[in-house]
């Protein structure tokens, strides 16, 4: 059984069957829509270039064909041994049971019911209308998603204040020195840009109050502040697991302290081999790779190849792609482009280097050069190397 259908839980169940597996497979999701892709929610769907329908990744005739049951619309309650418990009163036992609820998310203390968030095809259709009518839109926050949707009300002539608590946007993602970047894009393109500002409070749907007492307002505001593990579920049944930040697991998905339980994708916390520890990739292709894993451990097949991480991110006009891992790096070190000396932002390629590895590669509108930097990543080459690529 795979309890979450969304990117992780159609992945696993597609590869499950790539990988020979026979045995019945269950799919729960808690939406009523079928599995469905969430990049373009902030992108394509919200801009109203691209219907629903388009971003289906398996609609119900294609989970027919793989031979997979469907409880949709029906949240997962509790895990017990052997069994998941639906909101509706049903128990459906399993041999193996997959976590894939991913997250939602998160929200402010004291965060109205009319501030939007952008989870769910239901939160950028609702988004979407709003904006139909709106001159202003306020973001609260100025990571990729807070970004994205500033760049999609740019385009239609929105004007858009940006509040970050953060000295630079995407500082998590991309690191302080490439963070900037972002920055620029946001304010060459015309937004507000407010770095270092603390919300006070929601004075009501449409006005926050600042740390400094002063107040904006907006016709429509989101709160893109990142997103939580859907795990409170997990709190109730027979069957107790590490939540603390998303499903503890080791590094092939297996979820600790309990036997036939796996987890993919945001919700699961799985453990870091380089590292140590346990981590929690929100990307989108990290939840397609740990699928894999975990469908053919489940399977008895062999693993599939080592992969990197890797995200992108479609903001005004530009994508902006990174491979690897930058919160393993010491340095980073210019490899193309004028953006880290004031130079335009696109084609700027940046290494992150750990001691004389190459541990990751972002770009700014420089695809065809990060597709070079993935083999060099993957095997962690060498400075010279890398910066002999970059020249060449």
């Amino acid at each position: 059984m795979v309890v979450g259908a969304g990117l992780g839980g159609v992945r696993t169940v597609e590869q499950l069957r790539t990988a020979g597996y026979q045995g019945g497979i269950t799919l729960v999701g808690d939406e009523p829509h079928a599995p469905y892709d969430r990049p373009p929610l902030s992108k394509q769907v919200l801009a109203g270039t691209w219907t629903p329908e388009r971003i289906t990744l398996r609609d119900h005739d294609g989970l027919a064909e793989l031979n997979v049951r469907t409880h949709f619309g029906v949240p997962a309650t509790a895990l017990h041994a052997g069994a998941v418990a639906l909101a509706d009163g049903t128990v459906l036992d399993a041999d193996a049971v997959v976590i894939a609820t991913g997250a939602e998310a998160r929200r402010l203390p004291g965060q109205p019911p009319g501030v939007h968030t952008l989870r769910t095809l239901d939160d950028s259709l609702a988004l979407r209308v709003a904006l139909d009518g709106a001159r202003s839109l306020l973001v609260v926050g100025a990571g990729f998603i807070g970004a994205e949707v500033a760049s999609g009300a740019r385009a239609r002539g929105i004007g858009v204040t940006v509040l970050e608590a953060m000295p630079v946007p995407c500082e998590r993602a991309l690191g302080p020195q490439l963070g900037v970047l972002c920055g620029r894009l946001l304010t060459e393109a015309g937004v507000d840009l407010r770095l270092g500002t603390r919300l006070s409070r929601f004075v009501d749907a449409n006005t926050v109050e600042l740390a400094d007492g002063s107040r904006v307002s907006a016709d429509v505001v989101l709160a893109g502040v990142g997103a939580t593990p859907r795990s409170s579920w997990l709190d109730k049944g027979d069957v107790g697991l590490e939540t603390a930040n998303g499903v503890a697991c080791d590094e092939r998905g297996r979820v600790d302290g309990a036997s036939g339980v796996w987890a993919v994708g945001d919700v699961a916390a799985w453990q870091d081999p380089v590292r140590g520890g346990r981590f929690r990739h929100e990307h989108w292709t990290n939840v397609v790779d740990q699928a894999a894993v975990v469908a053919r451990d489940i399977a008895g097949a062999d693993p599939p190849p080592a992969t990197v991480p890797y995200f992108w991110s479609d903001q005004f006009g530009m994508k902006i792609q990174l491979v690897g891992r930058p919160d393993l790096a010491g340095t980073i070190v210019p490899l193309r482009g004028e953006g880290l000396t004031g130079g335009p932002v696109k084609g700027t390629v940046a290494g992150y280097f750990a001691g004389d590895r190459l541990v990751a590669v972002v770009g700014f509108g420089a695809a065809r050069y990060l597709a070079k930097y993935h083999a060099l990543v993957l095997r962690g080459a060498g400075r010279a190397e890398a910066t002999a690529l970059a020249q060449s």
